[in-house]
């Protein structure tokens, strides 16, 4: 078979793998910056009873792997209980590993903000709530915004774990055309490209944000 004969068969089945892939990226993507922007919140406040866990939260998730955390949520947990469709563990999985890591991100960029300004702020009669929200969040996502990219684009590449889950996603799509054709170094390649193409889509977004947010603001 030739390679642009095999490309054109390949090529339905995995832009429908594409499509679930972009899906699952941009559905973590969300779930995992609502909940690293909470898990930071939650290391930097001065209150033990939420940095704990959430120190707890972070060390767990960055110090098992991530076939791991799926394996447990989509076979684990449904021995106590809790069942998941193929869909939504690997959402799920993706989303809490990724908060992990953008939590250290944003609480690096919180911490980063100088002291000074809560000074100023508390001066001012604001909360420490207040302070936080109005004032040092807004300042730490401008700083934090290069590595949160980075791990939000590696969740491009995360997604071809959740093939484990049957979910069909590109590399499932990719192993399903090479099942047929028995084909797999060009499919393997043009597989990779493709998720190169995307995660060069998202650094593209990426460097448009960090110019946006390096320009001055005006009055």
């Amino acid at each position: 078979m030739e390679l642009l004969d095999l490309l054109t068969l390949a090529a339905p089945v995995m832009l429908k793998g594409v499509a679930y892939t972009l899906w699952f990226a941009l559905a973590s993507m969300i779930g995992g910056l609502a909940l690293g922007f909470l898990i930071a919140v939650a290391r930097v406040v001065p209150w033990p009873w939420l940095n704990r866990p959430a120190i707890t939260y972070v060390s767990l998730m960055r110090g098992t792997p991530l076939l791991v955390q799926i394996f447990v949520i989509y076979y684990g947990l449904p021995s106590i209980g809790l069942e998941f469709s193929a869909t939504s563990a690997g959402i799920l999985a993706l989303s809490l590993n990724a908060g992990a890591y953008l939590s250290e991100s944003i609480r690096g960029a919180i911490q980063g903000v100088s002291r000074g300004q809560w000074a100023a702020s508390f001066s001012l009669g604001l909360t420490y709530a207040q302070t936080l929200r109005y004032v040092i969040v807004p300042q730490a996502l401008r700083v934090a915004v290069p590595s949160m990219s980075n791990t939000l684009i590696s969740l491009i590449k995360d997604t071809s774990l959740v093939s484990v889950i049957t979910v069909t996603e590109l590399m499932l799509a990719t192993k399903e055309v090479i099942a047929t054709t028995f084909r797999p170094l060009p499919l393997y390649i043009a597989a990779a490209l493709v998720y190169w193409g995307l995660s060069l889509c998202f650094e593209a977004v990426q460097m448009r944000m960090e110019k946006k947010l390096q320009q001055p603001h005006h009055n």
